[in-house]
């Protein structure tokens, strides 16, 4: 969540334990960051980090650091010293669960922890970039503890650092509760770290519905896991078919053999839309790739029928057979075609959506960036069909 808005943009970073000269020059050394030009923004981080206080300045510096371990190392030492800060300011027993003094299910709520919790956010980051999967889940659970409402999203992260730390069956048991979290209640105990074991029960008939909304990691997760605590059982491949309903976009890319994201995403995204799913596979694809999840995930008659494609043209009604057959449209990638002829043949029918779809994303894109609107190009002939699955440009065209 951006400090420069919401409460801390009016009441001060931390609720104003950070000096407005120190936040001034970690906001200029940000800028100058966003516009990659790290060595410009050095000298106004070093003095934003005469304040003690501001562990932001220091998240900044550890993504600077010579290495990633240096930087971890760096996070380390500004938890230690946000934890020290927030001992004094809340009382010894702030982190403390079950005391008359404890905070603790009360962090970023209040506005003196979201330093300290973006500190631990940032080193869940860099652990897991440097393969310490577990310091990065651990992070997390305990990111949890503090605010088991998950302000800053961590939930969508846990299930696949797990996994990737081997702890399958913790995975799971967090996938589970908060895909059957009651419907009067926000959120599981401890953020879903509680870790009581998993239930391999089959789903009911109303899981797919209730869950049609549920975050694409979360099921993804409670999928992978089932198939390596059990193998291929039921609930297993039910949890398949409901992710791969929830976000064809994932299972596609996994079938379709397509090459592992190399960095998060940065789009906007809506939920459980392509960008979800590349910052998924980014944490998790290498798993799903063992010759032995594959088979399975491929085997599955009714998780493919979610993902299988037909034809875009009207009256042609051909069908993929095997995932990402047919090529997307090169410009809204909302629709596919089996060839270039029915693209060609559809291209009256399909340009006015397919140029509506472009605007809003470049609406939505220059409204993040703070850039003006761009113009369009005016152009009728047929944006070129392509695969495109990567974050930079097309991968496969037709001729």
């Amino acid at each position: 969540m951006d400090k420069r808005m919401g409460a801390e943009s009016f009441m001060g970073v931390g609720g104003g334990t950070v000096s407005e000269e120190s936040a001034r020059n970690l906001r200029i050394a940000e800028d100058l960051c966003r516009k990659r030009k790290p060595k410009q923004a050095l000298p106004y981080l070093f003095k934003a980090m005469e304040d003690p206080n501001n562990l932001d300045a220091i998240v900044q510096m550890a993504f600077l650091m010579p290495t990633m371990n240096e930087g971890v190392q760096l996070l380390e030492e500004g938890a230690a010293r946000g934890r020290a800060h927030l001992i004094r300011v809340f009382g010894p027993d702030c982190f403390e669960d079950d005391r008359a003094g404890s905070r603790v299910g009360q962090f970023w709520g209040l506005l003196e922890t979201r330093p300290y919790m973006r500190v631990l956010q940032a080193i869940v980051r860099l652990a897991f970039e440097i393969k310490d999967y577990q310091k990065s889940a651990n992070t997390i659970i305990e990111m949890l503890r503090l605010c088991p409402g998950d302000n800053l999203g961590q939930r969508f992260w846990l299930g696949s650092v797990l996994l990737q730390a081997g702890r399958t069956a913790d995975a799971l048991s967090f996938a589970q509760a908060w895909l059957h979290l009651p419907r009067h209640v926000d959120w599981p105990p401890r953020g879903g770290c509680a870790f009581e074991p998993p239930s391999k029960t089959p789903l009911s008939a109303r899981f797919a519905e209730e869950n049609k909304y549920a975050p694409c990691s979360i099921l993804y997760t409670a999928a992978l896991a089932s198939y390596k605590l059990w193998g291929d059982c039921e609930i297993a491949r039910q949890y398949l078919s409901v992710s791969a309903k929830t976000n064809p976009h994932i299972l596609v890319r996994i079938l379709a053999r397509v090459e592992q994201p190399k960095t998060l995403n940065n789009l906007p995204r809506s939920p459980n839309g392509p960008e979800e799913a590349h910052d998924y596979l980014w944490l998790t694809q290498n798993l799903w790739m063992a010759p032995d999840v594959w088979e399975w995930a491929n085997n599955d008659a009714g998780a493919k029928a979610h993902i299988l494609k037909t034809c875009a043209r009207e009256g042609c009604n051909t069908r993929e057979v095997r995932a990402a057959e047919f090529k997307r449209c090169g410009g809204c990638k909302e629709v596919v075609y089996c060839g270039a002829a029915c693209q060609k043949e559809d291209w009256q029918a399909h340009k006015k959506s397919c140029k509506e779809h472009q605007r809003h994303k470049e609406f939505v894109k220059a409204m993040m960036a703070g850039r003006p609107m761009p113009r369009s190009d005016g152009g009728d002939g047929p944006i070129v069909a392509s695969a495109d699955f990567t974050p930079n440009g097309i991968t496969t065209t037709f001729h």
